[in-house]
């Protein structure tokens, strides 16, 4: 049921917050709780079985924990237990085919195998209730939606708990409210227990918070619907071309889009789990702080998916040491730990390399470049941020390695086939068989011009300037300025509306993950 869906627009969400304005306060957590089971079992029905598990594993291991520690006694074995059988199920779920198919490959590359291995779902009792719940019907193992993100949210609960950074929770129900709660269940942002637990036992949704949820919700919807479609209907028409019919400029445009259509898609997303939040009291951390305009990668990543990028750096960077052991071992860290995060977004060696690009400029940056980044102007900080993100989108969009180098050689200018599309006996050139017009409109450089405008940090000037006419008595100004803004959103959602009535194209890239 996603977000930017007519049934959860006009039917899910109006109908939930109409409960959730009637019933008892004492009766509203339940409320949130089975609305969001509901929420996953729409499109999760088989997987909502296994967060349901991995919610009660992680309470049961978060009483053991508490009571190690009444004890005394030593919480460590404990805190492994949970770890690994976290660990264990995000393995079986998202990479198990994966490693398989590398073994597989490995062993016929020795000569130990003459025939690939079989799948990993031939190992499940053929046609029985186990495999038709666990298989695609190509016999790999199903991604159940968003398991990353609800098994690190439950994992940390574990973690703060045994480092005493988070109270228990006695009730089964809070920690399954924290996991499960719609807005952030799907694709985050990642939250922590500890900053939701009071929230979680006692909130307030007072007009001022509703209407800003609201606000919140529709620059989200906005963003998702009109800016991050747009841009990804000309991505996935230029990425889906042979790349020996690709020219620079597509290859450029394709990439553009691609760097447009992930951003809004994702903030988009935070912003509706934000906005949805506040409409139901809680209050969720920011997860994007204009990661565009940023003026090194080390920037970047404190702005970009910030929720991921702090749970790596408090749950596997700081434990590995971080940067107390010295300079190698910090390099070590952080080339680690990214690419761990990359192995985090999927089972894939576009994934891997997306993470070690990523850690080889932060380690570039503290042995060198960041200096020379201090001294260099401010445009070309920002042309030197933009060209290494956009080269590490390349490979995360692209279905593979070769792939990657195919379009990187285009965008390089470097000739990828002889030039030339063949239709029979027919051959014309790449540039005249795929010209630019053929895969982007107007809507195309719209999302564009709109994802330039937006990836600035416009908006919190104009809160600021806003906040200022109202503080120096300009009151009747800043007024206007509220009811223009109100104007712009519902014609932002009147737009999305007709989008979605469309049957436009809709799905969120980090659903997958």
């Amino acid at each position: 049921m996603l977000f930017s869906s007519p049934i959860f627009v006009f039917a899910f969400l109006p109908l939930l917050l109409a409960l959730h304005a009637l019933v008892p306060r004492a009766a509203r957590n339940a409320l949130l709780l089975v609305a969001s089971l509901l929420f996953y079992w729409w499109g999760e029905p088989v997987a909502s079985a296994l967060m349901v598990v991995s919610i009660l594993l992680n309470w049961a291991f978060g009483l053991l924990v508490e009571r190690a520690q009444e004890q005394a006694r030593p919480t460590s074995w404990i805190l492994g237990w949970a770890i690994a059988l976290n660990l264990a199920i995000l393995f079986v779920f998202k990479y198990a085919d994966w490693t398989w198919n590398g073994l597989s490959a490995l062993l016929q590359g020795l000569g130990l195998l003459d025939a690939p291995l079989a799948s990993v779902g031939s190992l499940l009792p053929e046609g029985g209730r186990l495999a038709s719940a666990l298989l695609n019907p190509d016999g790999s193992v199903r991604l159940p939606i968003g398991i990353s993100f609800f098994t690190f949210q439950a994992m940390s609960y574990v973690v703060d708990v045994a480092r005493r950074q988070g109270r228990v929770a006695r009730n089964p129900a809070d920690i399954a409210l924290y996991v499960a709660l719609f807005p952030q269940l799907i694709a985050g942002p990642i939250v922590r227990y500890k900053d939701v637990a009071e929230q979680i036992v006692e909130r307030t949704v007072g007009l001022e918070r509703f209407a800003s949820g609201v606000r919140r919700f529709l620059i989200g919807l906005g963003k998702k619907m009109l800016v991050a479609n747009f841009a990804a209907k000309c991505c996935d028409s230029i990425f889906a071309l042979p790349t020996d019919q690709l020219t620079p400029q597509l290859a450029w445009l394709g990439v553009a889009c691609y760097t447009v259509q992930i951003y809004f898609d994702f903030s988009g997303y935070s912003c509706m789990a934000i906005g949805l939040g506040r409409m139901f009291g809680f209050e969720f951390l920011e997860n994007f702080q204009h990661p565009y305009s940023s003026q090194s990668i080390t920037e970047f990543w404190r702005r970009w998916h910030i929720s991921l990028s702090s749970w790596f750096r408090d749950y596997l960077y700081i434990p590995l040491g971080g940067n107390r052991a010295g300079k190698a071992r910090t390099y070590f860290n952080l080339v680690l730990v990214f690419l761990l995060c990359g192995l985090w977004h999927g089972a894939n060696s576009t994934f891997v390399v997306w993470g070690l690009w990523h850690g080889a400029f932060l380690v570039l940056e503290r042995v060198a470049l960041g200096d020379l980044l201090v001294r260099a102007p401010r445009a070309l900080r920002h042309l030197y941020v933009m060209l290494a993100v956009m080269v590490g989108w390349v490979y995360f969009r692209a279905g593979g390695i070769e792939e990657a180098f195919g379009i990187l050689r285009a965008m390089a200018f470097a000739p990828v086939g002889d030039g030339l599309v063949r239709y029979g006996d027919l051959a014309v050139s790449t540039a005249a068989a795929n010209p630019l017009a053929l895969h982007a409109d107007i809507l195309t450089w719209f999302a564009l011009a709109a994802g330039c405008i937006g990836s600035t940090p416009w908006l919190p000037i104009v809160a600021a300037w806003h906040a200022g006419l109202e503080a120096n008595g300009r009151s009747a100004l800043a007024r206007l300025l509220d009811i223009l803004g109100t104007l712009l959103l519902l014609v932002v959602f009147f737009l999305c509306a007709l989008e979605m009535a469309g049957g436009a194209y809709n799905p969120f890239i980090y659903f997958r993950f």
